[in-house]
């Protein structure tokens, strides 16, 4: 299906390129107010991303050093090595079946996430979830690139020896060497991300299954040496537990492994808007979450068990496990690697997010490359490498980010699913106007806004104080596991509060009987046709044809 010429469509209304993509691939529609729209958050005209670019995202996802770092440090859980294999598939299995739920909203209307919760939120009360998102996101690519730069370090440590020197001297707690690998990292990922979405798309399908044949390299290398008979899955330290004891601990690390994909979770919205199809976004999601996953933690389980038999003791951090190999085309090449991988994580889930975000935000002033230079400069900041250092600090903090996350994504699963049933009238989604569907109260929904507050303020003491108090001594240590289910907790109580005062005071409308909505329960009709326009209006132009009406859309 294609959309011929007519009176509804603009010309490019902005003064860059919509995120990258070519002018007038966002569809400002005349009516669309410009504090509310631009080219980068107006609906797409154009939705062409296919199943292997979906399983190229995850692919690029999972890929990175701080996802090998989280499942290394499930094995200081004290679980066996099958144990922590399961926990690993359980875990992404339910965050395959989240991230197909957060999808579907933006992939049906075209927009990007800060534009859907418009019709949760209201006009205005939209910013809120977009900038906690935004802050969260700035934190995860500040991490993430001081984690490629540990693997940067390595490589001048090895050709330029004489770089050791920079060590000593150190600046906010980071050496003179890890601000300059730190600052190459910053620069490359802010080069990548200016080239716009389609370079990103040609990067991310280029570094997932490169990093791939790197680490099945690695894994083959590690175990040659160690020869299989010396291999022990059997990782646990301490003594071992019994099956029931061991239950509550699977379902820890189960609940970290969600944690960590959360902020991808709620991002996905943000490039499945790109999917030509729902079902070609859920057959990336099928190939990208469990059946990669799985490979990348049977990898993960060897490369790891390999490590003790060849090095004398079990390294999960793969940075370190290529500074141990005394060879420098391994070092040279795991540490470009990983650099790379990383590098890919950190554009299509950090990056890009916030860009859209802090957009939303003052879409006549910021633009989409503006929102993400604010998330780059942030990222420094924040000093990332002041506390994401050990294995407690993994978990720690990913409870606390977890349980922002968790309540925004409850409440809008609630909001789509439950209470709209799967209508938006995209339209209203960009009028200041007091009669439009989502003005809602000065451009806020309180029901909205009471749930972030009654699912966020339990949900982030929940992360907090359970864990403080083990810290100081006052807990035993088995309490503080409650912060990992934070994710669960947040998302469990977002979706009950707001479907719940959504039902004794309805704000968000249904939308029942009118025209010129995106359904959601409708015929996927945009399968199998590549210049797609948005989602309300192929949804109209399906019913028109149905009727034998054009009015304005030719189906071919």
């Amino acid at each position: 299906m294609s959309q011929s010429s007519s009176p509804s469509v603009t010309r490019p209304q902005d003064v860059v390129e919509a995120a990258g993509l070519p002018a007038g691939s966002g569809n400002m529609r005349p009516g669309y107010d410009p504090r509310l729209g631009n080219e980068d958050l107006a609906p797409l005209r154009r939705q062409k991303w296919s199943s292997y670019n979906i399983f190229a995202f995850w692919m690029s996802d999972v890929h990175s050093v701080g996802g090998y770092v989280t499942a290394g440090s499930l094995f200081a859980l004290g679980i066996a090595s099958w144990q922590v294999l399961v926990a690993l598939i359980v875990g992404i299995v339910i965050v395959q079946v989240f991230t197909n739920l957060v999808a579907k909203p933006s992939q049906r209307t075209g927009v990007p996430y800060p534009v859907v919760n418009r019709f949760l939120f209201g006009i205005k009360g939209a910013n809120v979830p977009a900038i906690i998102r935004g802050v969260i996101a700035i934190a995860w690519y500040g991490v993430q690139t001081y984690l490629a730069s540990e693997a940067l370090n390595i490589v001048f440590l090895k050709f330029i020896p004489g770089s050791a020197a920079l060590l000593e001297p150190s600046f906010l707690g980071l050496s003179a060497l890890g601000w300059i690998s730190y600052a190459i990292l910053w620069a490359a990922q802010v080069a990548v991300f200016w080239n716009g979405m389609e370079a990103i798309r040609r990067f991310i399908d280029w570094a997932g299954p490169a990093v791939y044949v790197v680490m099945i390299v690695l894994a083959v290398y590690l175990v040659s040496q160690a020869g299989w008979e010396n291999i022990s899955l059997d990782l646990s330290s301490g003594e071992p537990l019994g099956f029931w004891a061991s239950l509550p601990v699977m379902a820890t690390a189960v609940a970290i492994v969600v944690s960590y994909f959360s902020g991808p979770m709620l991002n996905f919205g943000d490039f499945a808007r790109y999917g030509k199809s729902f079902r070609a976004v859920k057959r990336g999601n099928f190939w990208g979450l469990p059946v990669n996953f799985l490979f990348f933690s049977i990898l993960t389980v060897l490369t790891a068990s390999a490590t003790v038999p060849v090095f004398g003791e079990l390294i999960t951090d793969p940075i370190h496990t290529v500074e141990r190999i005394d060879h420098w085309f391994a070092i040279l090449l795991g540490g470009l690697t990983f650099v790379t991988a990383t590098v890919g994580i950190n554009i299509v889930a950090n990056f890009i997010s916030p860009a859209f975000d802090f957009s939303n935000v003052a879409p006549h002033r910021i633009s989409w490359r503006m929102g993400g230079m604010i998330a780059a400069v942030g990222s420094v900041i924040l000093t990332p490498w002041n506390w994401y250092s050990n294995d407690q600090a993994i978990h720690y903090t990913l409870g606390i980010l977890s349980a922002l996350i968790g309540p925004l994504f409850g409440i809008l699963i609630a909001g789509y699913y439950v209470v709209s049933r799967q209508r938006i009238k995209v339209d209203d989604m960009y009028t200041m106007s007091e009669k439009g569907a989502y003005w809602y109260r000065k451009g806020y929904n309180p029901n909205a806004m009471w749930a972030v507050v009654g699912a966020g303020v339990p949900t982030v003491a929940i992360a907090i104080v359970p864990k403080s108090l083990v810290f100081a001594g006052l807990l035993d240590a088995g309490w503080g596991s409650i912060s990992d289910f934070s994710w669960f907790i947040g998302c469990g109580l977002g979706f009950a509060l707001f479907a719940l005062l959504e039902r004794v005071d309805p704000k968000v409308p249904r939308l029942a009987s009118e025209t010129g909505v995106s359904d959601g329960t409708a015929d996927d009709v945009l399968e199998g046709h590549p210049d797609t326009a948005t989602a309300s209006l192929a949804v109209a132009g399906a019913a028109d044809a149905a009727s034998g009406e054009k009015a304005g859309v030719q189906v071919r």
